[in-house]
């Protein structure tokens, strides 16, 4: 009777029935010898458990990869990846939720898988260095860890086999419709997402885009592998084409290299391998044929469409998708522009692991401590990610960094090895699956070499489907040991348990995207109006008096909200410094450095605001933190010369002035200052050289500076021919509507020599004289 029981109950939550005969404590079936394999681990009557099935969770999460690349935010007021990562966190909280209440009534054990462990590790490691690191990096960290740990182990539960043809679905599906919106950016200059350079779909750069796209393809070859009717074969056939076309468009060269291995390499030896568990092998020669010119047509028929974008011609990368990825394939090697600039982060975060190789810098601290490691000289801040997830992983975590990367890429051997050597019924029906998720892993292995997809929100979730359902296959073939998969004790308390805690969670994940999004518009609206009053021409006309005021306000609130949010932010700041309004740029700079002490592009702006507002002291205290940074940073070395200028030590100044030029150290406001601290000592030769330098680093100031020069020859070096030739040239780089803004600057005796006939002012040179006068 109660075995009947047990058996109903088992029944209505999904789970395999468990036979008669088999130990209770296991909820799926002991798989026969002939079907466990006897090679190897695989245990016969190891009595793991079987594919939970009936929670809908597996539809969550195939919903999720077709809904997270293919939806986008149509204005500028929330980052892409933050509704991406909103809606990847809200799936798998959701998927979870779901998952446990149908196990409410559980009594049987449950999957583990030791990969499961190493997120786990992660996250525990991030939450440990929330108290001696960078406490709101840490935090994202952790949430950011816990997602893929909560995926992953579902997943590991619920992917059964035949249910993986859906999930493999909505990642196709997905990358689908974020295919037609890049190429629909490519073909005729589609703006409805706010973006970088197009193509980027709906994330907010291209690749980001190209490095998920890649990853999919696997899915796609293989549900044309599996399709069984002709128009099925030609429909994915097609649609897959047009995926491989938005990765061409893109002309990300490591998705590129991806794309190539997967296309000369992997996929056809998948096919090979396991053609005889696929439909393909039943095919006639006409589908066979079909698929193949369908594929090829695809790509050579849309990839040779021209592009809309100027833009994108501007670059002179190619034209179209074909030579595009030709063109940027081609380009890959050690002179190319791109790669020097990630050099230079890969190389400061190579000394950031061997000065901190056992405790790191702590979890996302990269970006806040990097500028303690970069070379001297090579000051590099705008960006917030190694551009290499290896090299990142090891400088913030330290030795959990390297044995989360040893497990890992153990496992994934041990994984592929087990999937090669695998000759029983049920190692081969498993074969195809597990090849490809190995095989889309090995491309985010790939593009995770030059870029940093493990940390975008869709990608992020591929790579933890991929883990979960190599170990939920694992778990299939009876492969169990306290490594790989096993058994876990469960009650329904547990289920309570854990549904309680994820309810806790959502609401929590409510309320932090909540404020997030608020934060983000705030600051994304008041930096857009900073931009707008900067545009105007005139931004200190009262006619910006309002709008100034709903920007600071914005920006206050924005800030309370989250005083971490570093992207944007300083953007506000340096349109205010360009109008003159220090003092409200420097709180802002000054709200960016507590968050991000070691940035010494903010150090040195503050400085020059506190300057600007008499503030010497607090500016002289960010100047000497600059300094034990980069001390020969242009910036710092710039600084140093404006404050000396403004103590009043004007011969100093000068020293220091003469010091960088010789080493080359240009900075914009340094060459202002040089040429005025000259000027005041009578050192015309180095005014002299500080126009020049200007000139020849800033190309849009030569008409101002060939005027300055005029101004210097023919007021101090009393050269009045050189001062001509100097005019001359600067009235040629202006427009002739304009000139009449040039002329009142020179001394009238030069007019008549400079075309204008007896020495007589246009009008409207006249009415700009009166004006200055007035």
């Amino acid at each position: 009777m109660a075995k009947k029981k047990r058996d109903r109950q088992d029944k209505g939550q999904g789970v395999t029935r468990v036979p008669a005969g088999m130990d209770a404590a296991a909820s799926g079936p002991v798989l026969p010898e002939s079907r466990a394999g006897a090679e190897g681990s695989a245990r016969p009557g190891a009595g793991l458990p079987g594919d939970v099935t009936g929670t809908g969770a597996l539809r969550v999460f195939a919903l999720m990869m077709f809904l997270t690349p293919a939806l986008g935010v149509p204005h500028e007021e929330m980052l892409q990846d933050t509704l991406k990562s909103i809606l990847v966190s809200f799936a798998v909280l959701g998927g979870a939720l779901a998952f446990f209440w149908v196990q409410r009534n559980r009594e049987n054990p449950l999957r583990w898988h030791g990969v499961i462990w190493l997120p786990i590790l992660l996250m525990a490691y991030a939450l440990g260095s929330m108290v001696w690191s960078h406490t709101y990096l840490a935090a994202v960290e952790a949430i950011r860890w816990f997602i893929f740990a909560l995926l992953a182990w579902t997943g590991v539960n619920t992917l059964s086999r035949d249910r993986l043809p859906v999930l493999a679905l909505g990642i196709h599906l997905g990358a689908v419709v974020a295919s037609l919106w890049a190429a629909l950016q490519f073909w005729i200059n589609f703006r409805y997402f706010p973006q970088g350079p197009h193509p980027a779909s709906t994330f907010i750069n291209r690749n980001f885009f190209a490095e998920f796209a890649v990853c999919t393809l696997p899915f796609s070859a293989l549900l044309i592998a599996r399709a069984r009717q002709s128009a099925q074969v030609a429909l994915l056939s097609a649609s897959t084409g047009f995926v491989i076309v938005a990765i061409l468009m893109t002309g990300t060269r490591s998705a590129l290299i991806a794309l190539w291995l997967q296309l000369g390499l992997v996929l056809p030896f998948i096919a090979w391998r396991y053609a005889g568990q696929l439909s393909l092998s039943q095919w006639p020669r006409s589908t066979r044929v079909l698929t193949v010119g369908v594929l090829i047509g695809t790509v050579l028929g849309l990839g040779v469409i021209e592009t809309g974008d100027p833009s994108i011609i501007d670059e002179n990368r190619g034209t179209n998708a074909l030579e595009r990825g030709f063109k940027r394939t081609a380009s890959i090697g050690p002179a190319d522009e791109s790669l020097n600039v990630r050099m230079v982060m890969w190389k400061a975060t190579g000394t950031m692991i061997a000065r901190r190789p056992i405790s790191g810098v702590g979890a996302g601290a990269w970006e806040s401590d990097i500028p303690l490691y970069q070379a001297e000289g090579s000051q590099l801040e705008t960006d917030y990610y190694a551009h290499n997830e290896f090299l990142q992983l090891l400088g913030e975590y330290g030795l959990t960094g390297w044995v989360f990367l040893a497990c890992l890429f153990s496992y994934l051997l041990f994984a592929a090895w087990r999937t090669w050597t695998g000759k029983s019924t049920e190692a081969t029906e498993e074969g195809p699956w597990r090849a490809v998720f190995l095989c889309s892993l090995l491309a985010l292995m790939v593009v995770s070499n030059v870029g940093f997809p493990w940390r975008m929100a869709v990608t992020g979730a591929l790579f933890a489907l991929c883990l979960a359902g190599l170990a939920a296959s694992d778990a299939r073939l009876g492969i169990s040991s306290r490594w790989t998969a096993m058994p876990i004790a469960w009650r329904p308390s547990y289920s309570l348990v854990m549904m309680m805690a994820l309810s806790a969670a959502t609401v929590l994940a409510w309320y932090i995207s909540d404020r997030a999004a608020e934060s983000e518009r705030k600051i994304v609206r008041a930096t857009r109006l900073a931009l707008t009053i900067s545009a105007s021409g005139n931004p200190n006309s009262p006619r910006w008096d309002r709008p100034r005021a709903e920007m600071l306000q914005l920006l206050r609130e924005g800030i309370a909200i989250n005083p971490h949010y570093r992207k944007i932010t300083p953007i506000s700041a340096d349109e205010m410094a360009r109008w003159g309004d220090w003092k409200n740029a420097t709180w802002i700079w000054e709200s960016v450095l507590t968050s991000r002490p070691h940035i010494v592009a903010v150090l040195t702006n503050a400085a020059r605001g506190h300057t600007s507002t008499g503030n010497n002291a607090r500016a002289l205290e960010l100047l000497e933190r600059a300094k034990k940074i980069q001390p020969s940073a242009p910036a710092v070395r710039s600084l140093e010369v404006i404050l000396a200028s403004r103590m009043g030590d004007e011969a100093r100044a000068l020293a220091l002035a003469r010091q960088a030029m010789a080493d080359d150290v240009v900075d914009f406001d340094l060459t202002n200052t040089t040429y005025n601290l000259a000027m005041r000592a009578g050192d015309y030769t180095m005014a002299e050289k500080a126009i020049r330098l200007k000139m020849s680093r800033w190309p849009t100031t030569s008409a101002a500076g060939f005027l300055q020069l005029g101004n210097l020859y023919a007021n101090q070096l009393k050269n009045p021919d050189q001062a001509l030739a100097f005019y001359q040239q600067a009235l040629t780089l202006v427009p002739v509507a304009d000139r009449h803004t040039l002329l009142p600057q020179i001394p009238a005796l030069f007019w008549p020599k400079l075309g204008f006939p007896n020495g007589s002012v246009p009008a409207a040179a006249t009415t700009q004289t009166s004006a200055s006068k007035g």
